[in-house]
């Protein structure tokens, strides 16, 4: 692959700026109602099998912002496009939660909805209809809403369709703008290899922390090995951190690997979510003040919980 030659520098963190509180948490991205389906037997085509099935609120981004808020990041915030039937269902949940929902009420299309197929080992495999959530454009925007906030967090999906692609994009720049460090999530493997690889590295050019997961990493970079992708990802984005599931994370700074931190046992029940509650662990710990390797500490232990739990919020 091609080997990036970009040295952003490293944008300090609010309390680093001024010796003050942490400033708040803003995720751009996506509400979504999940169906999970727990299936103990292989799927039985052309019939029944039995499953236990819990419809449940969800979407990484406001997964992320859910495990940040009960991570204690006390200003966590989202803006999304959803559907106005179940408008005041999902701002409840997230208020519930914590977060502070700026939602915009899409009256053509539903939320997003995603139905989740859980085996016998915890694996999820994903049916997903995108719903409003693609449809976020750039009248949803403004940069007030970055008042207050110490970190942008955008989710990958945003960046699978012109208009909320578009979203990202003046999003990071007003971010860019005032100092405001922007991380991504790139969201899903799927997507990227339909999107095309080399599109969705320009449209991350600019990003400051780079999360994948290690199958993301590999095909951004035609890399097999997590560790060596995370340092080669980290030219573009001077963070990367690659998550490995069971086996941990490995960050990355600058073009070289800087921690390989391990991720507690666990007993996996859904494995739904899980990296969203490592990036929102990761991300409060950082508002924190952690360094990088405390902090994907933190999203380990986070990403640990979620899989014993059904759905992807704590």
């Amino acid at each position: 692959m091609t080997s990036w030659t970009r040295k952003a520098h490293r944008v300090p963190w609010p309390h680093e700026r001024h010796g003050q509180e942490p400033a708040g948490l803003l995720v751009v991205g996506d509400v979504v109602t999940d169906v999970v389906a727990r299936h103990s037997a292989p799927l039985a085509r052309g019939t029944d099998t039995a499953a236990d099935i819990r419809i449940v609120p969800g979407g990484a981004g406001a997964n992320v912002c859910c495990w940040a808020a009960d991570r204690g990041c006390g200003d966590v915030r989202i803006l999304a496009r959803v559907g106005e039937d179940d408008v005041a269902w999902h701002a409840e949940r997230l208020r519930t939660a914590g977060v502070r929902p700026q939602l915009v009420t899409d009256t053509d299309l539903r939320t997003a909805t995603v139905i989740a197929l859980v085996d016998a080992s915890a694996e999820r495999t994903f049916l997903t209809d995108s719903g409003a959530v693609l449809r976020l454009d750039a009248d949803d925007w403004s940069p007030e809403l970055l008042d207050g906030v110490g970190h942008l967090h955008l989710s990958g999906y945003l960046f699978f369709a012109p208009s909320s692609r578009e979203v990202a994009r003046l999003a990071m720049d007003a971010a860019r703008a005032r100092g405001v460090p922007v991380s991504v999530d790139p969201a899903s493997a799927g997507f990227i290899a339909a999107e095309g690889v080399d599109k969705t590295l320009s449209a991350l050019d600019g990003v400051d922390i780079l999360l994948p997961n290690a199958d993301e990493a590999r095909l951004l970079t035609g890399i097999e090995d997590p560790a060596e992708a995370a340092a080669e990802l980290s030219r573009l984005a001077p963070l990367t951190v690659v998550t490995l599931g069971a086996d941990g994370a490995v960050v990355a700074e600058s073009g070289r690997v800087t921690a390989r931190v391990p991720s507690p046992p666990a007993e996996p029940v859904d494995s739904t979510g899980a990296g969203d509650a490592f990036t929102g662990a990761f991300l409060a710990a950082r508002l924190c003040g952690a360094d990088a390797s405390a902090a994907a500490e933190a999203g380990c232990r986070a990403g640990a919980q979620a899989v014993t739990l059904v759905g992807g919020r704590p």
